[in-house]
C-alpha cells in the first residue's frame, strides 16, 4: 500500500530531478528561464511521473490521468487500486520576477465546479473512485521566501474543514531545495487525503 506521505516525498524528489535536467518551458514564441518553476502544472506533473515510472516502476508503472467514473472530467493522476490525485500548482512569482496576480486563487476559490484545490476536494469527495482520494499542492518560493506558501496552504485547510466541513487527513509535506531558477529557488509539496463530509 502506498502511503500518502511516501507519495508526497516521491513527488518532491521527482520534481527536484526534473529541475536538475534544466527543462525550459515555452509559451507561444517565449522561452522561459531553465528550471521546473516556469513549467505548467500539467507538464511538471507529467515529467515527474515519467521519472517515477523509471525509478519506481513497481508503484508508478500504471499511473496516468483518467476520467472520473461516470464523468467526462479528467482526474490529474490515478494509480489504480491506490490513489486518485488532483494536483495544483501555486507560484507567487513569474519567470520575470514579478508577483503573479491571483496566484492564490488556484487553491482557495471556494465553490463547486471551480478548478481550485477547494473545488478539487468537492469533486473528489463526490466522485465514485474506489481508490483513496487526495489533493496535492506543489509550488515554488524564493529561499528565503518573499511570499510564504504555507499561509495560502493554511487558508486552504481552513476553508475546506471549517467552511465546507470536509474532513481532511493529516497534512503531508516534503520540500526540495537548490533549484536552478532565480525566483523558483525552493519547492514544497503538500498532500491531504479527502476523507468525508464532516
Amino acid at each position: 500500500m502506498l502511503e500518502l506521505t511516501t507519495a508526497v516525498a516521491d513527488f518532491a524528489a521527482a520534481f527536484k530531478a526534473v529541475d536538475s535536467s534544466s527543462p525550459q518551458g515555452r509559451f507561444r514564441d517565449r522561452v522561459y528561464s531553465p528550471g521546473i518553476g516556469p513549467l505548467t502544472e500539467e507538464e511538471a506533473v507529467r515529467r515527474a511521473v515519467l521519472h517515477l515510472q523509471q525509478i519506481r516502476p513497481e508503484v508508478y508503472r500504471s499511473a496516468a490521468p483518467r476520467n472520473y467514473p461516470n464523468d467526462r472530467r479528467k482526474c490529474d493522476l490515478v494509480i489504480p487500486g491506490e490513489w486518485a490525485f488532483e494536483f495544483k500548482l501555486i507560484r507567487p512569482f513569474g519567470d520575470n520576477g514579478k508577483e503573479a496576480e491571483h496566484w492564490s486563487e488556484n487553491i482557495l476559490h471556494p465553490y463547486p465546479g471551480s478548478t481550485s484545490s477547494v473545488g478539487d476536494c468537492i469533486k473528489l469527495l463526490t466522485s465514485q473512485f474506489t481508490e483513496r482520494r487526495a489533493v496535492v499542492v506543489f509550488g515554488y518560493e524564493h529561499d528565503p521566501p518573499q511570499l510564504n506558501l504555507d499561509i495560502a496552504v493554511s487558508a486552504f485547510e481552513s476553508i475546506v474543514t471549517q467552511v465546507l466541513r470536509i474532513k481532511l487527513g493529516p497534512r503531508c509535506f516534503s520540500e526540495f531545495c537548490g533549484l536552478i531558477h532565480p525566483c523558483h529557488q525552493k519547492g514544497k509539496v503538500f498532500g491531504w487525503e479527502i476523507l468525508k463530509a464532516a
